[in-house]
């Protein structure tokens, strides 16, 4: 098993660069089964997500090309037939799938989506959307057999319960070929799904609100080829903000929409980290004495539940009491021991993260129990003194884009070395 060694407590400098959000891709990938013609996508992450969603994609009939960060997939020869459940079990992303071959083949079966484990990702909302739009809906076998009656889907008006980006992109991906205008009000409305409805509309689909909490779509009957950029990771942004702020010497974050980290950067000027902001960078200079502030996730445009772990570890760094509380996803908190091994004063209070700072923490054996989790704990053990050996490191991988290239780029001394599994 490989993992990541730190040797930790060096100040870092220099330019980064932001990559394709993981987040619109692993949806962007699947939309592309609804063209009739290739597609080419540029600013494409080199993650492990996007080479499991090629093999699949591969896997039923696909053409693809991948050269740097672009990817063009041929969708002309893909066929109706069961997800492989290997690769599916792997993806927490594998349900953008059902909506995607709903939409082409009026039928989809799809094994239930795996990824981090962070607590219950009912898929209710997306089933409730897929039986307004007229697919009956079974589970079997550990899968979910969608179909539609041989006139296939028809515009529906779809109120959803909860805010969810998922269900909101996969009922969006099923409408774009229903019969009719579908309507999806409480829609959630993040960045990522405003990407993937501008590549659909880039293809010739009708949708009108992505960003609103209102989507109007229009079915129509075809869908071509286009190109389309990807937008850039806020969450990888964003961790790399954090890392500047902690124990940076002067980092430049380039690729970056400031708008779509607006909440995540209020709380950094509250706790006192000073930025220069530009259209596409951010420049973070470093930091002095640093205010402990406390943090609510919520919807976008709130706080990001997918920052509250890379941010954990720079809060550690400032002075006061602070807490964490995730509105989003309930056990988004299994970084919490891993740092307290590490010597900070952290701990868990009813699904609420308390914190009480500075500290010095010190480098240990660690286990990533999820991508984000891991990304705080590498941001710790670049903080750290000593060496921090980081396990698991695959739900790393399965994010952050060239992550110990763009740390060796700012000074760091983190690799990837082979060894055993984990005893921890």
């Amino acid at each position: 098993m490989r993992k990541i060694v730190i040797n930790g407590g060096k100040r870092l400098r220099g330019e980064v660069t932001i990559s394709g959000a993981k987040n619109s891709v692993v949806a962007l990938i699947p939309a592309i089964i609804l063209a009739e013609e290739p597609v080419i996508l540029d600013g494409v992450p080199d993650i492990s997500d996007v080479e499991s969603l090629k093999d699949i994609m591969e896997m039923m009939g696909a053409k693809i090309k991948h050269e740097g960060e672009t990817l063009e997939i041929d969708p002309r020869g893909i066929k109706s037939m069961p997800m492989p459940y290997g690769k599916i079990n792997s993806l927490r992303a594998s349900y953008y799938f059902m909506g995607s071959l709903l939409g082409r083949f009026g039928e989809a079966r799809v094994g239930l989506p795996g990824g981090c484990d962070l607590g219950p990702r009912p898929i209710d909302l997306h089933i409730k959307g897929f039986e307004a739009l007229g697919a009956k809906v079974e589970y079997e076998d550990g899968a979910m057999h969608l179909k539609a009656n041989h006139q296939g889907t028809k515009g529906a008006y779809i109120f959803m319960d909860l805010v969810s980006v998922g269900a909101t992109i996969n009922v969006m991906l099923a409408a774009v070929k229903a019969k009719g205008k579908t309507v999806i009000e409480n829609a959630a409305r993040e960045p990522e799904i405003i990407d993937v409805a501008t590549l659909l509309n880039n293809m010739g689909a009708k949708i009108r609100g992505a960003g609103t909490n209102e989507i109007r779509i229009e079915g129509v009957e075809h869908l071509s080829g286009t190109r389309h950029m990807v937008i850039p990771d806020r969450i990888e942004a964003g961790t790399y903000i954090s890392l500047a702020a902690a124990i940076g010497d002067g980092v430049k974050i380039d690729n970056v929409i400031y708008e779509h980290l607006e909440s995540f950067i209020a709380k950094l000027q509250e706790m006192g980290v000073e930025m220069t902001i530009r259209e596409d960078s951010i420049y973070v200079y470093p930091s002095q004495t640093l205010k402990m502030v406390d943090i609510k996730t919520y919807h976008y445009p709130g706080f990001a539940t997918d920052l509250q772990q890379p941010i954990t570890p720079l809060l550690l760094t400032s002075i006061g009491y602070g807490k964490i509380q995730d509105t989003i996803y309930e056990k988004r908190i299994n970084h919490v021991p891993e740092l307290a091994r590490m010597g900070a004063n952290i701990e868990v209070k009813s699904n609420t993260i308390y914190m009480q700072g500075p500290n010095e923490l010190t480098g240990t054996d660690v286990v990533a129990t999820d991508l984000r989790a891991g990304a705080s704990l590498v941001l710790a053990g670049l903080i750290a003194s000593g060496e921090t050996t980081i396990h698991n490191i695959e739900f790393i991988l399965r994010g952050y884009s060239d992550i110990i290239e763009k740390l060796q780029g700012l000074g760091a001394d983190i690799r990837i070395v082979e060894g055993k599994a984990s005893q921890i």
